[in-house]
């Protein structure tokens, strides 16, 4: 086991660690920024900054034999997706696609729809590769997959999937339980192909925005709970230490149901979305562990240097006796790589 997953180890079953560890991605924007600011670099920008956490994953798109561009047409790239879900979007547009035809548009259409085998190579071209990268630079590497509730909007588009929630319930159902029992597989694959049980697993999914849930407590607790503990029973009954959630947004209406399904921690904890790790923990104890809260949204980008110290110092108050992993999840090119370090120096001081 080498240091930083010795490191998050710790800190996920709330021992202290040597030092409070840190899990950020970085914007290839942000990166270009940072290569350019002194001292010259002469490493990736995680080893720089000592990031502990990676989170590899395969393809976990149901059918990634038919994902392609189909034509470019009046300035759009049109592609399917592995869900045979149609898109459109400019080239130059690395973030957004507009729907055009969704995978399944008639509910019967469910009846015929296949999904591929978790094993495909196809879906793991780049995996394995990822997974040493991080292992080889000393990170605590996870595996990862998507979750029910994001995942299944993709065979239906966002809007559509919510208004099925809402009109179609026993469909709905059907549809994630299908989609779910797709992503477990894959996620079994995962830790098989890379022996990933001493970490575990990380499953990603959207579950809120910031003012709340995308949907009741109610509809989770029917439709995706009973999804969430088997999943989490699968990973874990196969040997993977830890399941950690990743959800944007406001999901202090779902923890109680998250911890009862299993999850061990949740990121990223965003406090323009009101989840704040000090006052988590002092509701959870040990029950929930964290990764992230450190605000990337407000603090990192335009606060002074005082906020700046005021915000991470409190965050390094939770965290030093465990339960907590650090982090704004990610850095994009309005935070100054100034205030960045001297959020980092904060919680290493």
């Amino acid at each position: 086991m080498n240091e930083s997953t010795e490191r998050v180890v710790k800190a996920l079953k709330f021992q202290k660690p040597d030092r409070i560890p840190l899990y950020d991605e970085y914007w290839d924007e942000f990166v270009e920024i940072w290569e350019k600011t002194p001292p010259e670099k002469s490493c990736g920008i995680k080893q720089y900054y000592g990031i502990d956490i990676e989170v590899v994953s395969g393809d976990d798109s149901p059918r990634p034999s038919v994902a392609g561009t189909i034509r470019e047409q009046d300035g759009y790239t049109v592609y399917r997706d592995g869900y045979g879900t149609v898109w459109r979007k400019k080239p130059q547009e690395v973030y957004f696609s507009e729907l055009l035809e969704p995978a399944i548009k008639k509910k019967s259409e469910i009846d015929g729809y296949v999904f591929e085998s978790a094993s495909g190579e196809e879906r793991y071209k780049r995996f394995d590769e990822y997974v040493s990268a991080g292992k080889n630079e000393g990170r605590c590497v996870f595996a990862k997959v998507g979750g029910p509730y994001l995942r299944t909007s993709n065979f239906r588009g966002a809007e559509q999937w919510l208004l099925d929630l809402a009109e179609d319930r026993p469909f709905a159902k059907e549809l994630a339980g299908r989609n779910t029992d797709s992503l477990i597989n894959i996620g079994l694959e995962e830790l098989r192909r890379s022996n990933l049980y001493e970490t575990g697993m990380n499953i990603g999914d959207d579950l809120g925005c910031n003012k709340g849930p995308m949907f009741s407590p109610a509809c989770f607790e029917d439709v995706f709970l009973p999804l969430y503990r088997r999943m989490v029973k699968a990973f874990k009954d196969a040997g993977a230490r830890f399941v950690w959630l990743h959800s944007d947004g406001n999901i202090t209406s779902l923890l109680d149901m998250l911890i009862e399904a299993g999850i061990d921690a949740v990121n990223p904890l965003e406090p323009k979305a009101g989840m704040d790790i000090p006052e988590l923990k002092r509701k959870y104890g040990k029950r929930l562990a964290y990764i992230g809260g450190l605000c990337n949204a407000y603090v990192l980008p335009r606060g002074t240097p005082a906020e700046i110290t005021r915000h991470v110092a409190r965050i390094a108050e939770a965290a030093r006796e465990g339960g907590v992993i650090a982090g704004a999840h990610s850095i994009g090119p309005d935070i100054p790589v100034e205030n960045y370090e001297l959020a980092l120096k904060v919680l290493r001081s």
